[in-house]
C-alpha cells in the first residue's frame, strides 16, 4: 500500500519501493546490521500509522537485543521524519549471523 498524504496544493504519494528503500537504508545505518537479501521489508499503513516488519544479517558478536533496538529506533526516525507518519512498531527479526 503506498502512502498518499492529501495537502491544501495537492497530493503527495510514496510508493512501497520508496517506503520499503526508506526502510532498508535506515536500518542499515545501524553498525553491524545488514538487511537480508532475500529481504523481507513490509510496511502496512493504516490510520496514518505505520507497522513495519524488517529481516536482518547480524555481525558475530553483536548483542542482538541493542543492535534489534537501534534499528527500531533509526527506522522509526527515518519514517516520521521523512514520511510524517506515527510509526506504531517497527518489528525486527534476527534472521542470520555471519
Amino acid at each position: 500500500m503506498s502512502l498518499v498524504l492529501d495537502g491544501p496544493r495537492g497530493t503527495v504519494t510514496v510508493p512501497d519501493s520508496t517506503l520499503s528503500a526508506l526502510v532498508t537504508r535506515a536500518a542499515e545505518q545501524v553498525d553491524s546490521a545488514r538487511v537480508r537479501r532475500r529481504r523481507r521489508v513490509e510496511v502496512e499503513l493504516a490510520d496514518a500509522r505505520a507497522q513495519v516488519t524488517i529481516e536482518l544479517v547480524a555481525r558475530y558478536g553483536t548483542v542482538l537485543p541493542e543492535l534489534a533496538r537501534a534499528v527500531q529506533q533509526e527506522v522509526r526516525g527515518a519514517l516520521e521524519t521523512m514520511c510524517g507518519v506515527e510509526v506504531a512498531a517497527v518489528d525486527v527479526a534476527v534472521e542470520e549471523v555471519e
